[in-house]
């Protein structure tokens, strides 16, 4: 992956941990679904103007031409008719409700984003009209600025010359507000051209009163290449594509005056793939500790021994700047928790949820569901939040009094496995562990292919004779490299 992806993955992940990343959405974002661009959408009204739609570059002007000829009614519908069908959300909509991100500004119509965030169980707070700020929906988990409008009211969207004219007068809460989140978070534009007026008057404000200490701000292009422009003659062919690679140097480089990084991209495709990076990473800074305990003995003859390496792992993974999940596994869950909050209170940091997320495992069957599918679902969602799971000890007493391997812990390994976590048995506390350690040695290229530099920490971490306090350093490497990506 190239610099300048590498550098917006890591700055946008920071600003995803530090509760500031926001999105800018254009019409690109829902190009996929079906849904036109602007010149899609005004290609009728060219066409009604005796206008090539494919010469035009002032679409706003093309707008305001069809407005002063027909009335906004035709305009409106315009827009309905484009707009109103059911469009399915797509991959890069999922994506990015998946992410801890709870600013959304668009100038698009549609509610892809609205439903993408829905469907992920978040509570969306959507501002399409002035009088929406003042309106507050209980417990939302983001809020979706249309400072164009929406789809279901046709003719108040920002649309012509006129409306885009008079915009920070009519729209003054979008403006101050989108000026005050381009000061203070991290935006990612996706599908968005930069031709919009009032943006670029919001812009140049920023810069005037931040000079150069603005925010830095990221977006894609796809990369100007010669083979679009194949259908040309060679000569012609040529021609465009150099004037338009300069354009688009320039474009790329004026941009950099508002504090906005351009990241070109050879397809769009490469945008998904960036964007499942952003939250493959940022997941595997979410630890799954995974393990139950009735006895220690083959890790650790000493109980207290036994647990107080459990409390140790437990705070050094938190120090890292990781957040653990558990379920509070017995004979382990509480070592856990301890252990985060020796390291929390130790500090001037008292918010416990950034370090731990509890869940404890549902004990009986409700709403007629069985225990055992209930246990199943219980952990797939719980499994489906993290991007590395770590498993500890892994036995239970089985009803005759006999310790056993636990099934529980087993199941919670072939969970993560089937969602792409990264699995990280600690051999050396023994039993279901051991076997799970045995496993992934056995077959190491096929867990860790893309990490083949690991292996001897691996090696290290299922040896019980190996010092407790060095194999809790290298469960922490093999973490901490996995969160880097490299």
């Amino acid at each position: 992956m190239t610099t300048d992806k590498e550098v917006l993955i890591r700055e946008y992940l920071k600003a995803l941990h530090e509760d500031n990343a926001a999105i800018f959405a254009g019409a690109g974002l829902s190009a996929a679904s079906g849904f036109v661009n602007w010149r899609g959408l005004l290609k009728e009204a060219a066409e009604e103007l005796q206008l090539d739609i494919e010469k035009e570059t002032d679409l706003i002007s093309l707008a305001q031409y069809f407005f002063n000829k027909n009335g906004r009614q035709r305009l409106s519908q315009l827009v309905i008719d484009n707009f109103s069908a059911q469009a399915k959300i797509t991959e890069n909509h999922r994506i990015l409700a998946q992410l801890p991100i709870d600013t959304y500004w668009t100038t698009n119509y549609d509610r892809l984003i609205e439903k993408s965030l829905t469907e992920s169980g978040k509570n969306p707070d959507v501002k399409i009209r002035q009088n929406d700020f003042a309106l507050l929906r209980p417990k939302r988990d983001a809020i979706v600025y249309k400072m164009h409008g929406d789809i279901e009211r046709a003719d108040e969207t920002v649309l012509i010359k006129d409306e885009y004219e008079t915009f920070h007068e009519k729209n003054q809460l979008f403006s101050i507000g989108l000026k005050g989140d381009l000061i203070s978070k991290t935006f990612l534009f996706i599908g968005y051209s930069f031709e919009d007026p009032d943006l670029e008057y919001i812009l140049s404000r920023i810069r005037v009163l931040m000079g150069q200490d603005g925010r830095n701000h990221y977006c894609f292009f796809r990369k100007v290449n010669r083979n679009q422009y194949n259908h040309l003659p060679q000569e012609k062919g040529d021609e465009e594509f150099r004037y338009d690679s300069i354009k688009q140097e320039l474009k790329c480089a004026d941009l950099e005056r508002y504090h906005i990084k351009s990241v070109l991209v050879d397809e769009y495709q490469d945008i998904t793939e960036i964007l499942k990076t952003v939250l493959i990473r940022y997941r595997r800074s979410n630890i799954f500790l995974s393990g139950s305990a009735a006895e220690y003995s083959q890790f650790e003859k000493d109980e207290s021994v036994a647990q107080m390496f459990i409390h140790k792992l437990s705070g050094d993974i938190v120090k890292a700047g990781f957040k653990i999940a558990s379920g509070f596994g017995w004979g382990v869950g509480s070592s856990v928790i301890n252990g985060a909050l020796d390291y929390v209170y130790s500090t001037n940091k008292r918010k416990i949820s950034d370090y731990l997320m509890l869940r404890p495992f549902p004990q009986f069957s409700t709403m007629e569901i069985e225990l055992k599918d209930l246990l199943d679902q219980y952990r797939r969602d719980f499994i489906s939040d993290v991007g590395c799971a770590v498993f500890l000890f892994g036995n239970k007493a089985a009803v005759d009094g006999q310790v056993v391997d636990s099934d529980g812990v087993r199941k919670e390994f072939d969970i993560a496995v089937s969602q792409g976590v990264k699995v990280i048995p600690v051999g050396a506390t023994g039993y279901i562990s051991k076997t799970l350690w045995n496993e992934v040695m056995a077959g190491f290229d096929k867990y860790y292919s893309d990490f083949p530099a690991l292996k001897p920490d691996f090696e290290f971490i299922g040896d019980a004779k190996n010092d407790q306090q060095e194999i809790i350093k290298r469960v922490i490497k093999i973490i901490s490299t996995l969160r880097a990506g490299r």
